[in-house]
């Protein structure tokens, strides 16, 4: 009897793909959530290597020089003390960045784990967090950052632990929401019949099937915590000088656009991009890790 073989090509068919691969060669057909992708790498890659490639430092000025134009030998042109704007928007890259990454990883670590406990234990625990939730939703947030400046002062760690400490609460609804979906299915009541704690569920169990929509929002997050902290800069309560962020150069811009207008053009420009890059990773996330699309 023969025996029939099969060609690497269809054993690979027959072997299948998994949902994270299924998703990944969905994210790959998005052709504006791999540019958006694209251009987030190159701006991390540019904040990481700033120090060793700006053409400028950071703090050299040229009084006699002042607010010139873009030209050869400064491509955005300089600022009023006669600093290179390119350099400044490399270095502002850093800061916004590293706001948005950190804050946002601050406000996911907090909104997972809060929606997680409230939707598993529910009942009157479930009530009392949200209510919380609820609560500090109330909360205006611009008069909240006031405060924590005139009583703490102002610095980056200070806005780091302000921007997070408001972003959560999204986070956690979503959350709660989806665990109060899924934990009545049977591979969580098997744990609980097993005798596992309510934290190894939680961890092990319940976080891991909810990680899609929380990757979603977090590419969702990124650009409002960005540019939220560059309107608390536009309005003073952000980066402080001479540190500067995309938000502190475009404040910096708006006062002098009549006369300077490349001061406001390119760091805003920078920040849009940045934004809308964000935005269409975020959709493509979206659309790759939706579990109807599988279904397609």
């Amino acid at each position: 009897m023969s025996v029939k073989t099969l060609s690497p090509e269809l054993l690979e068919s027959e072997k299948g793909r998994s949902l994270t691969q299924d998703a990944i060669a969905r994210l790959k057909k998005n052709k504006m959530a791999m540019l958006g992708l694209f251009v987030i790498l190159f701006m991390v890659a540019i904040a990481l290597l700033t120090p060793w490639i700006a053409p400028y430092s950071y703090e050299e000025q040229n009084l006699d020089l002042g607010a010139s134009a873009p030209s050869a030998d400064h491509w955005l042109g300089t600022d009023t003390l006669g600093r290179d704007q390119l350099t400044r928007i490399m270095y502002g890259s850093r800061i916004s960045l590293m706001v948005g990454f950190i804050a946002t990883a601050v406000a996911l670590t907090i909104g997972v784990l809060w929606g997680a406990i409230a939707g598993f234990v529910g009942g009157r625990v479930d009530a009392v967090m949200m209510r919380i939730v609820d609560a500090l939703y109330a909360l205006p947030f611009t008069i909240f950052i006031i405060l924590l400046t005139v009583i703490f002062g102002s610095s980056m760690l200070l806005l780091f632990l302000a921007i997070g400490a408001v972003e959560w609460l999204t986070m956690a609804r979503i959350v709660r929401g989806q665990v109060l979906t899924i934990k009545r299915q049977e591979f969580v009541e098997a744990a609980i019949s097993m005798g596992l704690s309510p934290w190894r569920i939680i961890t092990r169990h319940l976080i891991p099937n909810v990680l899609g929509p929380v990757i979603v929002y977090t590419t969702l997050t990124i650009p409002s915590v960005i540019l939220l902290e560059s309107f608390l800069s536009f309005l003073g309560l952000g980066i402080q000088p001479p540190a500067s962020s995309w938000g502190s150069l475009i404040s910096g811009g708006v006062e002098t656009m009549e006369e300077y207008p490349w001061l406001l053009i390119f760091p805003g420009l920078v920040l849009t991009i940045t934004l809308f890059s964000l935005n269409f990773l975020g959709d493509g996330l979206r659309d790759a890790l939706d579990p109807r699309a599988s279904k397609d």
